[in-house]
Parts: C-alpha cells; sequence; structure tokens
C-alpha cells in the first residue's frame, strides 16, 4: 500500500518557534551517550518539522520495541469496540484450556483490564520465570506464576502481561494483530507496511517486535491526540482514548521521573502528556496542551535524559498562535533537517595484498556467540560476516556510510586506523543497533561488541525486520 502523506506546514505557521527546535537537534547531537535516527513534529495536525539522520532514511522501518505496546493496545481498543472481548472479563476465560492448571486464585481473578494496566498482581517482571515454566505457551507460563499481591493493587512493567493480551486478540479475531489491524488502523491512518515478530506460538508477540516508520509513530499519536477521530471519521471509541490515556495504577519513581508518574493502556503518563517508548530511545509523545505529537527513534540506554531535553528545549518553542515573518528561519531549519547525518567512523580506505579472514580474538566475540569470522576482500570493499555458517556481506571502503540493502540492511563506516587495525562500525538500520569491529591484521584476529544489546538475540541475520511478514 502506497503512503498518503500527512498534511504539511511550517513551523512558524503553526507557532512554533525554530530556535527551539535547533536547541533540540544541537542537544542531541552534542550528547555522546545518545544517538538520534529520526525526530518528526506535528503540531495542529500538520507536519512542521521532519528529518533523519543518514544513513537511517524515512521510509525505512525501525524496530520500535516497546512502543509496540501502544499499537497492541489500540488492537484491544477494536476488538472491545467490536464485542470481541471485554476489559472485566477474567484473563483465564479467554484460555479454558488452561483451567485445571491455574488453581492460584489470584491468577483466576486477573482481569484483562488488570493486564493491560501492567496490574497483574505481580510484584515484578514474569518472563523469564514464565519462560522457565512454560517455554512453548507464554500465556500458560504467565498464569502460573503466582501474583504477589490482589490483581489491580501494584504495577509492575511486566512482559507477558501485554503478551497476554496481544494473545487474547489474536484468538478472539483469528487474525494476527498486523492483518486485524491494517483494515481498522493501518490503512485508514495511511501507515504503509509493518512488520511484527513472532514467537514459538506462531503468534505476534505483541509487547515488541513492531518494526514501523516514523511516520506510523507519529500518526498513531495524532490519532489519539484526536482522541480517536482521523479526517472526520470516528476509528477509536472516545471513551477508549480517554480511559487509556489516563493514570492507573500508581507506578514507583525507579530513577527515571517521566517512568513514575502513572500508566494507562499501555500507555506511561509523563509530566508532560503520555506517551509510547520503546528501549534505546523509541518515543511517540502526546502533548494535548500544545496540540502537538513527537516521534524519536534512536539508540541510547539514557532514555529519560531525552525527555529531558525535549522537555527543556522544545516545550517552550510551542506558542500561541502562528509567529509572522520567520519564513528565513523555517527555510533554515529545513535545510539543517535535509542534511541530518551520523558523524562515521575514522578510518582510511586501503587494499590488502590477498583476501584476510580474521577469527574472533580468544574464542568468542562480545555478545556475538554465533559469529566465527570476519572476511576482507582483497579490494578492501567487501566485508563478510560469518555467523554459524550464514554469510553476511556487507559493502564498505567509501567515504562516509556504506550502506547494503538486502535481507539484512545495514551501513558500515570506518577504516584503516593504522597498517594493522581495521576499524569498522556497522549499523543495522532497521534496528537500533550497531556492532563495533576491530580486526588485527598482525593475529588475524578481531573483537567484536554490540553497541546496544538486541533483546530479541544476538543473530546478525536477524537484525532486520522479519520478511515473511512484509
Amino acid at each position: 500500500m502506497s503512503v498518503r502523506p500527512m498534511a504539511m506546514s511550517t513551523p512558524s505557521a503553526e507557532g512554533v518557534d525554530t530556535t527551539g527546535v535547533h536547541a533540540l537537534l544541537d542537544a542531541l547531537e552534542a550528547a555522546p551517550d545518545i544517538e538520534p535516527h529520526s525526530l518528526m513534529i506535528l503540531r495542529h495536525g500538520k507536519v512542521v518539522a521532519s528529518g533523519w539522520w543518514a544513513p537511517y532514511t524515512a521510509e525505512r522501518p525501525h524496530l520500535l520495541y516497546s512502543l509496540s505496546k501502544s499499537f497492541t493496545a489500540t488492537a484491544a481498543a477494536f476488538a472491545a469496540a467490536e464485542g470481541l472481548l471485554r476489559l472485566d472479563d477474567t484473563v483465564l476465560s479467554y484460555f479454558p484450556e488452561f483451567d485445571a492448571d491455574i488453581t492460584d486464585p489470584r491468577s483466576r481473578a486477573m482481569l484483562v483490564r488488570h493486564i493491560t494496566t501492567m496490574a497483574s498482581g505481580h510484584e515484578a517482571e514474569t518472563h523469564d520465570r514464565a519462560r522457565a515454566i512454560d517455554r512453548d505457551e507464554p500465556v500458560r507460563g504467565f498464569l502460573l506464576v503466582p501474583p504477589d499481591r490482589e490483581p489491580g493493587t501494584v504495577f509492575a512493567y511486566n512482559q507477558p502481561a501485554t503478551y497476554a493480551l496481544a494473545a487474547i486478540v489474536q484468538r478472539v479475531t483469528g487474525q494476527s494483530l498486523t492483518d486485524y489491524l491494517r483494515p481498522r488502523l493501518f490503512d485508514p491512518l495511511g501507515i504503509g507496511e509493518v512488520a511484527w515478530l513472532r514467537g514459538r506460538t506462531g503468534r505476534e508477540l505483541g509487547y515488541s517486535g513492531l518494526h514501523a516508520t516514523t511516520d506510523a509513530i507519529a500518526r498513531l499519536g495524532q490519532l489519539y491526540l484526536q482522541r480517536g477521530v482521523w479526517e472526520g471519521e470516528r476509528l477509536l471509541p472516545e471513551e477508549w482514548v480517554a480511559e487509556g490515556t489516563r493514570s492507573h495504577i500508581v507506578n514507583p519513581d525507579g530513577g527515571w521521573v517521566d517512568w513514575a508518574q502513572g500508566y494507562g493502556f499501555q500507555f506511561w503518563m509523563s509530566r508532560h502528556g503520555y506517551r509510547g517508548d520503546g528501549a534505546y530511545g523509541q518515543y511517540c509523545l502526546v502533548l494535548p496542551e500544545q496540540d502537538a505529537v513527537v516521534a524519536i527513534t534512536g539508540a541510547t540506554h539514557e532514555m529519560q535524559k531525552v525527555l529531558d531535553l525535549v522537555w527543556e528545549h522544545l516545550l517552550p518553542a510551542f506558542g500561541a498562535g502562528p509567529l509572522p515573518g520567520r519564513e528565513k528561519a523555517d527555510t533554515a531549519l529545513a535545510e539543517r533537517l535535509a542534511r541530518l547525518a551520523l558523524p562515521p567512523a575514522a578510518g582510511k580506505p586501503a587494499p590488502l595484498a590477498q583476501a584476510v579472514s580474521f577469527t574472533p580474538y580468544d574464542g568468542g566475540c562480545e555478545g556475538l556467540p554465533e559469529l566465527t569470522a570476519v572476511e576482507v576482500d582483497a579490494e578492501g570493499r567487501t566485508l563478510t560476516l560469518v555467523e554459524d555458517g550464514h554469510r553476511l556481506e556487507l559493502r564498505f571502503g567509501e567515504a562516509g556510510w556504506t550502506v547494503t540493502e538486502g535481507p539484512v540492511p545495514a551501513a558500515v563506516s570506518g577504516g584503516w586506523t593504522d597498517p594493522d587495525t581495521l576499524a569498522l562500525d556497522v549499523a543495522f538500520l532497521e534496528t537500533p543497533h550497531h556492532v563495533d569491529l576491530t580486526c588485527s591484521l598482525a593475529d588475524r584476529t578481531v573483537t567484536a561488541r554490540w553497541r546496544t544489546e538486541p533483546l530479541h538475540g544476538p543473530r546478525l541475520r536477524a537484525m532486520c525486520a522479519p520478511r515473511d511478514a512484509r
């Protein structure tokens, strides 16, 4: 399906001071522990600023991690509106085949409402415990972990809770989340292709694994900002939007203030507005007071810091009305956004006398257990990562970033930092993840490490949107 462009405007026409946007860009680019990949700002329903840091691009999907949860909640909203599920039904009622196994009274009393608001009664994440109990059926494993307290009384960010919600939606609709959402959400909003990771059961994960564009994030946020209405048509019940975007459960402060403002239906409350977010810096910020949406993708461990920078620099830029006479400022910002780029790794291209194979130093590479060799051709133009017999060929050796399309889209920068050392940065473009490689010509060894650790497993050939779902 072709994506319908969103309405466009200029910052000044929608009352956005470009100096605030520049300040946010400056701050993101200056922070050594934040790598921005994209930014979209919507005001009054129009795109006023958007940019992608090369080698990331607008049309490419990006792994959203737990921002997927907000899409799952939206699927549940449609199912509830169609009478296929009810928030006040027990979770167990949707899985009658487990009835004899689930004897704990708190597990039996757990409602769909409780798993939707991360209030299952567990005091901590249950992912590992549930998987240890039943690797093949996560819902059964989850229900066999006895809640510590009565459901609805305590918050715990809990992946199996959202997985169970996603499983219910897929069971009652008879469709995958993406197939169910396509005519109800994706097509009406003009969202193009998406892909969602599946688990061992064949279900889409729900709690994570959605690959979608920054544009898709922005459109979801705008739908919620408009309280479920899109282009004059009501898609989501207004009651669901109102309930889903308010706090239902008090969540403790784990050190990040914006993660202690309450939790709704798979949305976090924030100091300003509310949001969906995902690991390593994927954000859908909905700001009703400012009539604005901010979509961000990136790679960082400092997720609170990103929000701090948005609140500090961008929030004051939203004014009450148009800002006349700012056409040059609008143009300057647009030109800056069009040339955003991540700095490539340092290094020089250099041909070799012959092709060289580097093997992992000391028998292994950090976080990459199946990487058995790194090969470089004699021309210094092809990098091959050998993983458990699978070969991933990537181009490199050009100035800046060299992009390789294919099953696993990636970009490589870097080169020879001295006659003995080849240092390369490999960015997997449909994820937040990079691998840093350092190859020693003297002893034919390589060290490799993830800059951010993949949460769905370390296989290089899986660092992309699932192709069978496209």
